[in-house]
């Protein structure tokens, strides 16, 4: 039974959990008969750790009412407070709670995902039991500190094929490449072990290493589920569990912003998996800096490519195996290499997470910000046996202030960013939710910006080692993560104390503070070029020297509202604004940053994205006389049938499967999609979140394009047949968009001579 702990509870406890377990590396669910336990691994003085605590299972109820007649009879507790859902039902196992589930579904007429129905309950017993022990993983520990283990297949095709298929006899696992970030390396030589032999060493290194992290990019989406497939093939039992047991599936979706990647979501007992495809997904929606998310530009965007490594395309890789297995165990090992090198570079916030957030490692990966913030919300509405809400339904309200003041080139550009904007706004105002009764949403929302400060501060001290400085790092970016968190949380149609009137009102003050702080740019006699939500471009006045510089930024800070503060971060030698939320800065290195889905678009062929990248360095450098040459040499190129077809090609993204969207088709909603017509007519097994890359054939310039699309796969370069007058239409139609907008020759503004 769950015990209300009513004690007074510290700020580290609010945030971190209320129940200390250092080296808590994973909890497992061990169901019973008549009560259920939890499996509990800890690491200590280098040894795992198990042992076994009680787990009763629980469920919010508006009235106890709902499980009259229920038989087993749960234990029924009335919360405090006047939120809807104000009793708590436990059960002694997760099987009983499953048939409670089932009983209110059919007294209520509601399925537990439905924001409306009068119950509510968490499905992941791990999680329920972090919340309710107040456990947290990975107490006192650095991410090193994790026994991991990094996979990575290399697997044979068939010539006539594109990609290797698991379910062809013929495609087998070549390679199983395995390493520990440490230093230890191996690869099991499908040369040397058949396929049987090779699965059954794989699950023995496993077994003997015992990792707490099994890790590897497209994981979920490519090796598990090759490897499944080969094992059960083999008739070998893929038992990586710390019991002994199977790996465990289910079917589950991704979504990072525009994308939403279908895949099968493994576990294995007693230990993390994590996919690092994922990963860089999600780390891309905030930085929106990566070219491609395959392996190798993930590790190049991350400068811990291997040195020398050696690149294969992915139709030469069977055939290296056998024709040069030397440079196919060396391209095997590199893969590996930069596997161990990204993950813990994309890992680390959600470990550091971890050590706040009521969830296992997996869920901390996988589930977005407003779930995270919840999760905090109930363990301590829990804990101290409070009544919860219901998700208020959606509403509308304004946006923050974004607003584009200049377009064009501009030199010497500076950038003012405002610290946290929301969150100070609501700690100023000190408005929790409405239907935050125990004023928990500020208390953490205070506390986690202390221990940001705190984390900041101890990250940069002298003399510590490396992992220590990167843990401090970790978390004060986790931090920072989860307070800027909080405001979102209010307008998330799901989150259970939700507040729309409050999102709305803090936006307004937002927008009210955004905009003196433009007019102060302007009294002191800067120009502003770009604003959006909470960070502003400006020039600032002519002829300012260091000293001057500093007290311009004291006289612009002393004009802030008290509470909110800046950081002036960035200084430019130019800028290119092209529209709103869509530039290009130069930096003082020549490295040249573009923002923006109008000058970075993935939708946009290879050839033009080089082309736009070519036109915004030369502007920035003030080359543009240049251009004309540079266009002309790209469009004879195109001509001539010189740039290799990848560089024309479209790779999209699949959001249904292709039956689903025949389907579509067929029943009248949908348009002709080049990327769908291409994969079904391939007869491949193409599924949502595949990419499918295709290029324009034809003689004319406007073309049906569904109509001529053809896999890159099927391009033969004896005999080209890509559309030239298209693709030099598509280039002419970008280059008069970009000569539209060419730096004047002279000053638009003569009071502002700094932009040209």
């Amino acid at each position: 039974m769950l015990v209300a702990d009513m004690k007074p509870i510290s700020r580290a406890e609010l945030v971190y959990g209320f129940t200390p377990e250092p080296g808590l590396v994973a909890v497992e669910h061990l169901p019973g008969e008549t009560t259920d336990a939890m499996t509990l691994f800890v690491r200590r003085d280098g040894r795992l750790l198990t042992r076994q605590e009680p787990f009763t299972p629980f469920l919010w109820l508006t009235k106890a009412e709902w499980l009259q007649g229920f038989d087993p009879p749960p234990d029924t507790v009335r919360l405090a407070g006047d939120n809807p859902l104000r009793y708590l039902a436990q059960f002694p196992t997760w099987n009983a709670l499953e048939k409670a589930l089932a009983h209110l579904r059919k007294a209520t007429g509601r399925t537990p995902s439905d924001p409306g129905a009068p119950y509510f309950v968490l499905r992941d017993p791990v999680q329920q039991f972090l919340l309710a022990t107040g456990r947290t993983s990975f107490g006192e520990m650095v991410l090193p500190d994790l026994s991991a283990l990094y996979v990575d297949i290399e697997t044979d095709c068939d010539p006539a094929r594109d990609f290797s298929n698991a379910e062809r006899p013929e495609d087998r696992i070549l390679a199983i490449a395995l390493a520990d970030g440490q230093g230890w390396e191996l690869v099991l030589d499908g040369r040397e072990l058949d396929e049987r032999r090779l699965l059954q060493e794989f699950c023995r290194v496993v077994r003997q290493r015992d990792p707490d992290l099994i890790a590897g990019h497209n994981l979920f989406r490519f090796d598990l589920p090759y490897l499944v497939t080969r094992a059960k093939r083999n008739r070998v039992a893929l038992d990586l569990g710390r019991n002994g047991s199977l790996l465990t599936a289910r079917a589950s979706r991704y979504t990072a912003a525009e994308r939403t990647v279908a895949f099968t979501h493994y576990h294995v007992h007693g230990r993390h998996l994590a996919d690092t495809y994922l990963l860089a997904l999600g780390y891309d929606v905030s930085y929106r800096a990566l070219e491609h998310h395959s392996l190798k530009a993930v590790a190049r965007h991350f400068g811990v490519a291997a040195p020398g490594r050696t690149y294969l395309e992915g139709r030469q890789i069977a055939a290296t195996f056998r024709t040069d297995h030397a440079a196919f165990l060396r391209y095997a090992r590199d893969d590996i290499r930069e596997t161990a090198a990204i993950a813990p570079i994309l890992l680390n916030a959600f470990f550091a997470q971890s050590m706040l957030l009521p969830l296992p490692l997996e869920a901390v990966c996988l589930r977005g910000t407003a779930s995270k913030v919840e999760a905090l919300l109930l363990r301590e509405y829990l804990r101290t046996r409070q009544s919860i809400p219901a998700p208020d339904p959606p509403q509308a309200f304004a946006g923050g202030y974004t607003d584009l003041f200049y377009e064009g080139l501009a030199r010497n550009v500076h950038h003012c960013d405002v610290r946290s904007l929301y969150p100070s706004i609501l700690l100023r105002e000190g408005r929790n939710p409405r239907h935050d009764a125990g004023g928990v949403f500020l208390q953490l929302l205070a506390h986690l910006r202390d221990f940001r400060l705190e984390a900041k501060q101890r990250a940069r001290e002298p003399g510590q080692p490396p992992a220590v400085a990167g843990r401090w790092e970790a978390l004060q970016t986790t931090f920072k993560l989860l307070i800027n968190s909080f405001y979102g949380y209010l307008g998330f149609p799901l989150a259970r104390f939700n507040d729309y009137d409050l999102a709305a009102s803090v936006t307004e003050i937002g927008r009210e503070i955004l905009r003196g702080m433009v007019a102060t740019l302007r009294d002191l006699g800067a120009q502003p070029i770009e604003i959006d939500t909470d960070g502003i471009y400006f020039t600032p006045p002519e002829g300012l020297t260091a000293s001057t510089l500093a007290d311009f930024h004291e006289r612009f800070r002393a004009h802030l509202p008290p509470g909110i503060e800046v950081e002036f971060d960035g200084q430019y030698p130019a800028m290119f604004s092209y529209k709103m939320k869509n530039y290009a800065l130069l930096e003082a290195d020549g490295a040249v940053i573009i923002k923006g889905a109008a000058l970075k678009s993935r939708g946009l062929e290879p050839f033009l994205r080089d082309h736009l990248r070519d036109w915004l360095t030369l502007t920035l450098n003030g080359r543009a006389e240049d251009i004309p040459a540079m266009t002309a040499r790209r469009r004879e190129d195109i001509a001539q049938r010189r740039l290799p077809i990848t560089a024309l090609a479209k790779t999209e993204w699949l959001s249904d499967s292709p039956a689903t969207y025949q389907r579509k088709r067929e029943a009248g909603g949908k348009s002709r999609q080049a990327a769908y017509e291409v994969a079904l007519a391939s007869g491949r097994g193409y599924q949502a979140g595949d990419a499918v890359s295709y290029y324009v054939t034809g003689e004319k310039k406007s073309v049906p394009v569904h109509a001529h699309a053809k896999l890159v796969s099927a391009f033969n370069p004896q005999q080209r047949d890509e559309n030239v007058a298209y693709y030099v239409a598509k280039l002419d139609a970008l280059i008069k968009k970009l000569d539209a907008r060419l730096p004047e020759s002279e000053p638009p503004n003569d009071d502002q001579p700094t932009l040209f």
